[in-house]
């Protein structure tokens, strides 16, 4: 599905119960609007109408070189009147936490709650390079080259690329193992054509929303953290440090902020995405 903001195309997808509770959700960085079967069979279980748009550069959704954080507004308001939303509740996991809470600041009438798993925080950018010795994750080597432009952060992302998608041509995963969870070893990604459309999507054709999220995060957001009274909790994985160390950040300048810590790693498991989802459906 699409619609047009500003000249611009905007793709999305929508899973769950059409009469639920509406749940915009903002993937990752990176991440499409193509969900795994995880995902789809929470929302239809939870009684949620989840809506995934694919921010510029991503997917099928028009570049927008430029963009802030702050700039998704645009849309998601754009797309909740396409759906009819007046409110609704947003969720976002890690690079989509910070649009996810850039919609909780800046359409506050609109937003019911918000919830970010495995969030971040504004980077600190100043200073020599990041070693990745560094106790504050502010200062990591990513942001750090994406505060000096696109130029020098894109050969780096295009080097992850080649290197998730070599790992799955081996035999390896839709998602690296997490040590941290219960769950059996997925089985190959490239026996799944599913999977490999998803994968594809992410990591073969959305360079540039990948390299554009970074920019962003690495500029000024356009919105402060402490902006943001709608009821909003912060999730992170009990495996994952860095995102423990971010929730930590994230719940000190948000108001009111609630932690929610869950067994697993950067990735919620299916239990811990329910949960989420269900805490989204109290308003």
């Amino acid at each position: 599905m699409e619609l047009t903001v500003g000249g611009r195309v905007l793709r999305y997808s929508a899973y769950g119960d059409t009469d639920g509770v509406p749940v915009l959700s903002q993937g990752g960085s990176p991440s499409t609007r193509w969900k795994r079967p995880d995902v789809v069979r929470a929302a239809e279980e939870c009684g949620v109408h989840l809506v995934v748009p694919d921010r510029p550069g991503y997917g099928g959704s028009t570049r927008k070189p430029g963009r802030t954080v702050a700039d998704v507004v645009e849309d998601v308001a754009a797309l909740a009147d396409v759906l009819g939303w007046e409110r609704f509740a947003v969720t976002g996991g890690s690079g989509g936490g910070p649009h996810a809470l850039a919609c909780a600041a800046l359409l506050p009438d609109r937003i019911a709650r918000c919830a970010v798993s495995g969030g971040i925080t504004p980077p600190i950018v100043d200073g020599p390079e990041p070693t990745g010795d560094e106790e504050d994750p502010r200062r990591n080597r990513t942001s750090w080259l994406a505060a000096r432009g696109e130029e020098y952060i894109r050969p780096s992302i295009e080097e992850a690329t080649l290197s998730i998608m070599a790992a799955v041509e081996a035999g390896g995963p839709e998602f690296p193992p997490d040590p941290h969870s219960p769950a059996p070893p997925a089985p190959p990604a490239k026996d799944d054509p599913e999977a490999m459309a998803r994968l594809t999507a992410t990591f073969v054709t959305s360079h540039d929303g990948w390299v554009d999220d970074n920019v962003a995060f690495a500029a000024d957001w356009g919105f402060r953290l402490a902006d943001v009274h709608v009821p909003t909790s912060i999730w992170f994985g009990s495996g994952d440090d860095r995102a423990r160390r971010y929730a930590d950040l994230l719940v000190a300048e948000i108001p009111n902020a609630e932690l929610v810590p869950y067994t697993g790693g950067h990735i919620q498991p299916e239990n811990a995405y329910r949960d989420l989802l269900h805490w989204l459906k109290l308003s």
